[in-house]
């Protein structure tokens, strides 16, 4: 079972590449079909073979000979890496289909905004009506009670925080991040956001100071914050419940 959730992440990956090249330009993610970004060439099904039609094809397009992107095959195989993890967490049942469908716009909303510096809201749009159904669905079929007051105030509190940083820093931080934490903070709560918040910083000030150091990035150049809104909650998610509780046990509670 395993190997079949892989090989389905790694298929999605590969429709995940084609909204990652086409969202920003505002172009239509399902007509045309998926064709060649260099000669334009509408590709053929064996052309689209998630990571395998790229090392067949030593990386190169079959019509043209131009480089593929490499990281056509590493969106795929992450994809396919994260269904398994969440397989594992969740096993089959609703919070394994909510949660893969999160975190494809995960991989989506990372990789436009790492080219582009933007957050498309389409995407904040799908996070917040995916998680309405999520947590109605989860009432619907196994009556567990829905916080909306607990959701409302994560979502609430998030974005004021974030729009006074946002003030604050004049441009620093883009609508589209206060729009991001806004709708995590619909999903953690107000008990977790403020957890997903501080490691956002956290990670983004030590990446950020690594980037500078080794020099892939100067003073000036534009770092997008929207990858570690995402890593903070995916570190929430996963781990949350045991920093909160070693933070009480170690610092509070002593």
């Amino acid at each position: 079972m395993t190997i079949l959730i892989f090989l389905l992440g790694t298929i999605i990956g590969s429709f995940l590449n084609v909204c990652i090249h086409r969202i920003p330009k505002e172009e239509s993610i399902i007509f045309p079909g998926s064709y060649c970004p260099s000669c334009s060439t509408p590709l053929e099904w064996y052309d689209l073979v998630p990571v395998l039609s790229f090392l067949f094809l030593k990386g190169k397009c079959r019509y043209c000979g131009e480089r593929i992107s490499p990281r056509c095959p590493i969106v795929e195989l992450l994809n396919g890496f994260i269904f398994v993890m969440l397989y594992s967490k969740f096993r089959f049942n609703l919070d394994f289909i909510f949660y893969t469908f999160l975190f494809s716009l995960f991989i989506i909303i990372t990789f436009i905004d790492l080219d582009y510096q933007i957050i498309p809201s389409t995407m904040i749009l799908f996070i917040l009506v995916g998680s309405i159904v999520y947590k109605i669905l989860n009432l619907m079929l196994y009556s567990i009670p829905v916080n909306f007051v607990n959701s409302l105030m994560g979502l609430g509190v998030s974005i004021l925080i974030f729009l006074i940083i946002f003030v604050v820093s004049k441009g620093g931080m883009g609508g589209g991040d206060v729009k991001l934490i806004g709708v995590l903070g619909f999903i953690l709560g107000i008990s977790k956001i403020f957890l997903n918040i501080f490691l956002s910083f956290l990670a983004g000030g030590i990446i950020s100071v690594l980037l500078l150091v080794f020099k892939i990035k100067g003073k000036k150049d534009p770092i997008p914050f929207g990858p570690f809104i995402i890593l903070g909650f995916i570190i929430t998610l996963f781990w949350g419940d045991k920093i909160i509780n070693w933070y009480l046990v170690s610092f509070l509670l002593r």
